[in-house]
């Protein structure tokens, strides 16, 4: 058979109006390093791994920037309570320097949590996405 001087068609790799490339966010590999977690709620894992769900598996994960920013907001207060007053408590401190810390703790917390949401609600999707992975590894 004599061969032809046509190329085989290629398929169009410049995607339509209504497909959308699928942006992957690969789970960085597992380090060996040290590593800090700190115990939840049943409910708030539950909570967690709703919401985590929900934006991994939208089109648009943009459209739960609050949602996602207001479990991130939670989880932090979790974790700073866990790791400072249980602490404290354990400590037996007293009630004075638990009262302190707790007055601290929460005027920060009322800081900290609108820059959160703020800083999550500026992400777009893929960026969204990574935060996700990220939850998701802190919580293995």
């Amino acid at each position: 058979m004599p061969a032809t001087s046509k190329s085989p068609s290629k398929p169009s790799s410049k995607p339509t109006a209504k497909s959308r490339p699928k942006q992957v966010v690969k789970s960085p590999a597992r380090s060996s390093q040290p590593f800090l977690r700190f115990y939840h709620s049943d409910a708030l894992r539950a909570k967690t791994l709703a919401v985590l769900t929900t934006v991994e598996a939208a089109k648009d994960a943009t459209a739960h920037r609050d949602a996602l920013g207001n479990i991130v907001a939670e989880l932090t207060d979790c974790g700073l309570d866990y790791y400072f007053m249980r602490s404290l408590k354990l400590a037996k401190a007293g009630f004075l320097i638990e009262q302190t810390a707790n007055l601290g703790l929460g005027t920060a917390k009322r800081v900290f949590a609108p820059v959160l949401r703020n800083i999550i609600g500026r992400l777009d999707h893929p960026q969204l996405l990574s935060v996700c992975v990220s939850i998701r590894q802190l919580m293995e």
